[in-house]
């Protein structure tokens, strides 16, 4: 393909109604290459559209659309787009779906995971032990109420347990 083309903005809408996700996780990161293999807890969020091989083209458009993130090929036949970047996803995902409405579970499961983004862009740099608990303890009751509007149920947030410790520590 030259050059970069564009897609209308509803219908970037329309196909992340359909085929977008919304992440938010909190993890557990092992530094194995660090003498005593320090563990770090991280709050993170992603934006992803997956396909297949034939949906390059229609991915790199919307790539090029929200002008950010990156496009990565994965097993034999799957490609995967995503924006991980806090900056990018507040400064361009949340305000290209703030003015380009969702529908259905879609919206609401966006709603919830833009107010995640805030919070964690409000704390980014901060060690996890320095965010102020009431933000911790936002970001536990989206991730549990983000979960029903799951089309695809995920696996249990196995760190989450983690997380309801950690708030506990907190001021």
């Amino acid at each position: 393909m030259t050059g970069k083309k564009t897609l209308s903005d509803k219908s970037i809408a329309d196909q992340v109604s359909q085929e977008g996700c919304f992440d938010l996780q909190f993890r557990r990161d092992v530094k194995r290459k660090r003498s005593n293999s320090p563990v770090y807890y991280a709050w993170k969020a992603q934006f992803v559209i997956t396909g297949n091989y034939q949906d390059e083209d229609l991915l790199r458009n919307i790539q090029n659309s929200l002008d950010c993130g990156r496009l990565h090929f994965v097993g034999s036949n799957k490609i995967r787009y995503s924006v991980q970047d806090i900056d990018s996803l507040d400064q361009k995902v949340v305000s290209f779906f703030r003015k380009n409405a969702l529908a259905g579970k879609k919206k609401h499961d966006f709603d919830l995971w833009a107010q995640a983004v805030e919070i964690i862009r409000q704390n980014k740099g901060k060690e996890i032990k320095k965010w102020r608990k009431k933000d911790f303890l936002q970001m536990i009751k989206i991730q549990k109420i983000m979960q029903k509007y799951k089309t695809k149920k995920i696996r249990e947030q196995k760190w989450l347990a983690e997380a309801e410790t950690i708030v506990a520590i907190l001021s």
